[in-house]
């Protein structure tokens, strides 16, 4: 997949859902809060991003809310139908 880099992040994409990431935009909407995460998923509801950061099952920073193991229920319940996402990983 794309690897990208923001402020000396390496992140690759590995999910994009309708092919809706947009470079600029994520750019535009990320902050330093989430270069802590091991994963960065955005999605869109009414034209707008919403970024959430989560984090490997294994770190000792992990709670049920932003386990990655938690993500597709987070997309079923808290995403509009038919929504397009996508989710970054952290690489370095």
């Amino acid at each position: 997949m794309k690897n990208i880099e923001i402020e000396n992040y390496r992140y690759e994409l590995i999910r994009n859902e309708k092919d809706c990431f947009k470079l600029e935009e994520f750019k535009e909407k990320v902050t330093d809060y989430f270069f802590d995460f091991d994963y960065i998923f955005g999605d869109y509801a009414y034209d707008k991003l919403r970024l959430k950061g989560y984090y490997n099952k294994d770190s000792k920073n992990v709670k049920q809310i932003n386990n990655i193991t938690n993500l597709d229920d987070y997309i079923k319940n808290y995403c509009a139908y038919g929504a397009s996402y996508f989710l970054l990983k952290k690489l370095n």
